[in-house]
């Protein structure tokens, strides 16, 4: 399809002052015959112009799209390859659901070029999407028309949890376990052995191998690190406090992030981990085990899952983590609450939990309550608003030390902070052998 440019249009309008100026010299008759003839001779020139682009459109590609993160900022690139001097738009067909940096890519190519150009898209959901087809214009070389194609593009993509995330935790974790990041090991935390080293002046004397001390002629102390091989167990709740929308995203995407965060966390420290998520009913039961290869399998079960408005059912699914793993473990519970009355099940289940495991509540709080909560006031609806944010947080508050009066663990942080927090709280954990 050809379009005309705004330079001939205004070439056109051109038509009308000479069309004026013909009158005065000649008859009006003759004058509006030039002015036709003129006008007719501006579009045959231009449909010259905007068919000349055929014999040097550029070349467009779409780099195949992977697997996109939800929730996050993810790149796709356009690759464009001219033979000749050309000016060109480009519009790519994403899911109009998800907002993106620039909804149109304008460009001057030089002659014998190849560039990459790029937008991001952002998704909100998790599923998968339809890309259509790239819509391409270019410029004519005289600047009188468009020419437009479309380029078959089309192409189905997954949207995951947050593999951004997950892959920037992961070479956090090797970068802290290799010790190109880790911080001074402390001696004498955790209960395996991991090397022998000579004394320093504050080390802990009871910490020396008197053996080795003898046969080497020099103090030598023992250093020993958290045990491996224990075993992480996650429950994450998917019913109706997690459908609620919060920063963007459901609540419960925001736990399928964190679970898969600590998951990471618990695999690339040799434990076992499993995953469960509930509502009314066990709905998805993935057993322990070890190994990074474990995490794929993770993903791959857990990404199509969905929130449901149904009350959870959180004895129900206590209860089956107890029958189902009788070893010791570090239970997670990823869920949110209200308030002591409204929680009262889950207070129950997490003490049940109590004498064998090791319990610990994670709660997904709404930033914005916390804003509104904080905010100073100057009007009689926002004093409202911030009053009953104030109360909102009271009444966690309260559940929450209901929780740490029976040995629960607790962690209540903002939606978007919520990975990063837990897995920092499950690293001290393991750094002080609570398990």
């Amino acid at each position: 399809m050809i379009s005309l440019t705004f330079r001939c249009y205004l070439l056109l309008l051109l038509g009308f002052p000479l069309a004026c100026v013909l009158a005065i010299i000649l008859d009006n008759q003759t004058s509006i015959l030039i002015t036709i003839i003129y006008d007719l001779v501006i579009l045959l020139v231009a449909f010259v112009d905007g068919i000349g682009v055929n014999k040097n459109k550029v070349e467009i590609t779409r780099k195949p799209l992977s697997r996109l993160s939800v929730g996050r900022d993810n790149m796709v690139s356009l690759r464009v390859t001219s033979q000749q001097a050309a000016t060109i738009e480009i519009k790519d067909d994403y899911p109009q659901q998800f907002p993106v940096s620039t909804s149109t890519i304008s460009a001057t190519l030089s002659a014998n070029t190849t560039e990459d150009f790029t937008y991001t898209i952002h998704p909100v959901s998790r599923g998968e999407y339809q890309w259509g087809d790239l819509s391409i214009r270019q410029l004519g070389n005289w600047g009188l028309a468009w020419r437009d194609w479309k380029v078959k593009a089309t192409q189905k993509v997954a949207v995951y949890p947050d593999l951004i995330g997950l892959r920037s935790l992961s070479i956090r974790l090797t970068l802290e376990k290799t010790g190109a990041m880790r911080q001074a090991r402390k001696i004498g935390q955790g209960t395996e052995f991991a090397e022998l080293r000579e004394y320093g002046q504050g080390d802990d004397i009871r910490l020396i191998d008197w053996k080795a001390t003898a046969r080497r002629n020099r103090p030598l102390i023992r250093v020993l690190e958290p045990e491996k091989e224990q075993t992480l167990f996650i429950l994450l709740d998917r019913g109706r406090l997690m459908t609620a929308q919060v920063q963007g995203l459901k609540r419960f995407d925001w736990g399928l992030n964190a679970t898969l965060s600590l998951a990471s966390a618990g695999l690339s420290r040799g434990d076992r981990v499993g995953v469960a998520v509930f509502d009314r009913d066990v709905t998805t039961w993935i057993p322990p085990e070890r190994g990074q290869s474990h995490l794929s399998k993770l993903i791959e079960r857990l990404t199509p899952l969905q929130p449901e408005l149904l009350e959870p059912d959180y004895l129900g699914a206590v209860t089956k983590v107890v029958t189902q793993q009788t070893r010791r473990a570090l239970v997670v519970v990823i869920t949110d609450l209200v308030d002591v009355t409204a929680s009262a099940e889950l207070l129950g289940a997490m003490v049940k939990l109590t004498p064998r495991y090791l319990p610990f509540c994670v709660t997904l709080r709404d930033p914005k309550v916390d804003a509104i909560a904080h905010n100073i006031t100057n009007n009689l609806q926002d004093t409202y608003q911030r009053a009953v944010a104030l109360d909102l947080l009271s009444q966690r508050q309260v559940a929450f030390a209901s929780l740490k009066q029976k040995g629960v663990l607790v962690l209540d942080a903002p939606c978007n902070n919520i990975s990063e927090e837990l897995v920092d709280r499950y690293l001290q954990l393991k750094r002080r052998s609570l398990l």
